[in-house]
């Protein structure tokens, strides 16, 4: 019996560790940038790739962080590759600062809704097979979407997710996984709030109705909280279909009965806060995390902060202490 017992501890040391990025939304705050506002972030992004790139891959190289996630312009492969010329060239840049590609967020979805029909469906499916290529050329494995943002409650008429408008959600998502797998790239579901995947019942619905071959699960801490779900217990509940998550903290849910357009993005804003200064339980989070899963990588996401160094510095510590100790997935010193 000792010997199994050896033989079980060895197995489970022997598992890859798991590694930290960030998702480069991280460096959206203007005053990062000494510009005015988000506008005047983009158009810098766009004119200038070179030192924009530049500057935030050396804030990432000092910030102990190893991996990061692309995102949405010019946080994302076409801009990277605007700045160092072509795809190779970017792979050197990234692997001369010690750092890798972690993962992708494929952001169309979420932005521009329209699931179900099948032009727009189309086109994502040509663009995401793209990405997927380039993320698979740099190594990562994973990539990321969000689904449609929900309608206001007071809409007229009515849109109800309900079991039609999942089911099509879920064919897409289902189609999109096989899709990018053939590139060797894990599709994975993030719960945005106030999306159609965000509440309790969503994610339970929509992971139902998805098959786990082809379309994981992208748990986000911070965003379920928001939504008046339990991070740790959903966790728990879908261990097996994680294959990436998202460390963000937040005070506590938001009000469901709120105006969703444009501006819901910046409205979450005002609930986030550093790791550890809100009320997400870490440590029941960490634990699945770290005994029920076998990510590679797992993302601190701090949205739009002026001090990305010091606040990814801040929230790596707490995400090391968080893990410190729980086998048999660690992180690295």
């Amino acid at each position: 019996m000792g010997r199994d017992h050896s033989r079980s501890r060895s197995s489970r040391n022997s598992r890859k560790m798991m590694a930290f990025g960030v998702d480069l939304i991280t460096f959206f705050h203007p005053g990062f940038w000494g510009l005015a506002d988000e506008q005047e972030v983009v158009a810098y992004g766009n004119a200038q790739p070179r030192p924009f790139w530049d500057r935030m891959l050396d804030t990432l190289e000092q910030s102990g962080v190893t991996g990061i996630e692309l995102t949405f312009d010019p946080f994302g492969a076409s801009g990277l590759i605007a700045a160092y010329g072509s795809h190779g060239a970017a792979a050197a840049e990234l692997d001369r600062r010690g750092l890798s590609l972690a993962s992708g967020f494929f952001a169309d979805i979420a932005i521009e809704g329209g699931v179900g029909d099948a032009e727009t469906e189309t086109r994502w499916l040509a663009k995401a097979e793209e990405y997927a290529r380039a993320l698979a050329g740099w190594g990562a494995s994973v990539m990321v979407i969000g689904m449609p943002m929900r309608t206001s409650w007071d809409a007229q008429p009515p849109v109800f997710v309900d079991f039609d408008l999942a089911r099509k959600a879920a064919d897409f998502a289902n189609r999109l996984g096989a899709l990018t797998l053939r590139h060797g790239v894990r599709l994975a579901l993030h719960t945005e709030a106030h999306s159609m995947f965000c509440q309790p019942r969503d994610i339970d619905l929509l992971l139902l109705l998805t098959d786990p071959v082809f379309v994981g699960f992208c748990p986000d801490s911070a965003h379920i909280l928001l939504s008046g779900g339990d991070p740790a217990a959903i966790v728990a509940r879908h261990a097996e279909r994680i294959v990436i998550a998202h460390w963000k903290d937040a005070t506590g849910p938001m009000p469901t009965h709120i105006p969703i357009d444009a501006h819901i993005h910046h409205a979450h804003r005002a609930y986030f806060c550093a790791l550890g200064e809100g009320n997400v339980d870490f440590e029941a989070w960490g634990s699945v995390m770290a005994l029920r899963t076998a990510q590679k990588w797992a993302i601190l996401e701090i949205d739009a902060v002026p001090d990305p160094l010091s606040e990814t510095r801040k929230s790596l510590a707490f995400a090391r202490k968080v893990l410190a100790g729980m086998a048999p997935i660690g992180i690295p010193a």
